[in-house]
C-alpha cells in the first residue's frame, strides 16, 4: 500500500474541489458569450458593443452575442450581470451610467459598482456635444454664451435623467452661473428629434449619435466636452479652450461580475487589446468619436471606475436629482 504523506493527504479535497472549476477555466470560453448592453438598441453603448463584439468572438473562438437589456438608467442589465455566474459567459458593456453616475443617482442600488464586479478594460470614451437648432441665433460659443447669459437660463434635452450628457449640462450651466433646465427624452433619438424641430433649443449628446445630424446640417454643433478637438470635427471648438471649465466623456468598457476567474480575465484583457489595436476598429472608433481607443489593462480600469464615482458625487449632488 502506497502511503501518502499527511500534509498531502489534506491538500486532496481541495484540489479534487478546484480541479472542475479549473477545467472549466481552460475550456472557457466553451460556448457563445454573452454582452448585455443595459441600454436599448441603436444608442451610442449598443453601436460601441456590436463593433467589439464583432470583433472580440472570433479571438475568443465563440460568438460573442449582444443582448440589450435597458430600463432605469443602465442599472437593469447591471445589476442582471451582477448576479450572474462568474464563468466569463456573461458581460456587460458597464458605461458612465451604470458605474459612474448610479451610485450617487440610486439611494437603493441593488448593486455595488466595484465590489460586485470585475473590471477588464476601458474600450471607449465619447465626448458630448452641444448642438442648437439651426434657427438658434448662436453661430458659435461665443454668441451662445453670451446669450444664455443674457436669459439667464436654458434648457436643454437630454437622452435621460442622470446621463453623462445631463450631467455634461449640469457642469455647463454652474461654470457659465445660469439656471439649466434638462428636458429628459426616452433616449437619444426623441431627443434628438425635437431638437431638430425645434422643441427644446439645444441638446447635450454623446458625439457618435449626433455626428450624422452635424454633417447633414440638421442641427449646429457649437462645442465638444472633450479635453481636446474631435479629430472628425477639428473646427468644433472644445468647451474648456473657450474658458468654460468643463471636461467631461461618456465612457464604455467591459465588465463581468465579481470572482471571475484571474486566467478568464487575462485571456478576455489580451483579446480586448488585440481588437482594440486593429487598424480596422481604429479607423471606426476614430470616424465615431474623433479620438482612438484608450490603452487599459483591469487594473487601470477598475481605478478609473473608482475615481468616476467619486468625480460625479459631487455633480449629482449639484444638480439636486435623486432616481428611484
Amino acid at each position: 500500500m502506497t502511503l501518502i504523506p499527511r500534509r498531502a493527504a489534506l491538500g486532496l479535497p481541495f484540489l479534487a474541489l478546484a480541479a472542475p472549476a479549473l477545467a472549466q477555466t481552460a475550456a472557457w470560453p466553451s460556448r457563445p458569450v454573452r454582452l448585455v448592453v443595459p441600454y436599448a438598441p441603436g444608442g451610442t453603448t449598443d453601436v460601441m458593443a456590436r463593433l467589439v463584439a464583432e470583433r472580440l468572438g472570433p479571438k475568443l473562438g465563440q460568438p460573442m452575442v449582444v443582448e440589450n437589456r435597458p430600463g432605469a438608467g443602465a442599472t437593469i442589465g447591471a445589476a442582471m450581470v451582477a448576479q450572474s455566474e462568474p464563468d466569463g459567459l456573461t458581460l456587460l458593456m458597464s458605461n458612465s451610467g451604470s458605474h459612474g453616475v448610479s451610485p450617487s443617482l440610486y439611494p437603493n442600488l441593488s448593486y455595488d459598482p466595484m465590489r460586485d464586479f470585475t473590471h477588464v478594460a476601458l474600450v471607449v470614451a465619447s465626448p458630448s456635444v452641444l448642438v442648437v437648432t439651426k434657427n438658434h441665433p448662436a453661430q458659435n460659443l461665443e454668441q451662445f454664451i453670451a446669450h444664455v447669459r443674457r436669459a439667464g437660463e436654458i434648457d436643454f434635452a437630454v437622452s435621460g435623467i442622470g446621463s453623462s450628457s445631463h450631467l455634461t449640462g449640469v457642469r455647463l450651466g454652474m461654470a457659465l452661473g445660469i439656471r439649466v433646465t434638462a428636458v429628459p427624452y426616452r433616449g437619444a433619438g426623441p431627443a434628438m428629434t425635437d431638437t431638430i424641430a425645434g422643441v427644446v433649443p439645444a441638446m447635450m449628446d454623446s458625439l457618435p449619435s449626433a455626428a450624422q445630424h452635424i454633417v447633414n446640417g440638421s442641427v449646429r454643433a457649437i462645442a465638444v466636452s472633450s479635453a481636446t478637438r474631435s479629430g472628425r470635427f477639428p473646427d468644433l471648438p472644445t468647451l474648456k479652450e473657450s474658458g468654460v471649465d468643463v471636461v467631461n466623456s461618456a465612457w464604455f468598457g467591459i465588465s463581468g461580475p465579481a470572482g471571475l476567474p484571474a486566467p478568464i480575465v487575462a485571456r478576455l484583457a489580451t483579446a480586448i487589446r488585440e481588437v482594440l489595436t486593429d487598424p480596422s476598429i481604429l479607423t471606426r472608433f476614430e470616424d465615431l468619436t474623433g479620438a482612438p481607443p484608450p490603452e487599459s489593462t483591469p487594473e487601470s480600469y477598475t481605478a478609473f471606475v473608482r475615481s468616476e464615482i467619486a468625480g460625479f458625487a459631487p455633480i449629482v449632488r449639484a444638480a439636486g436629482i435623486e432616481a428611484r
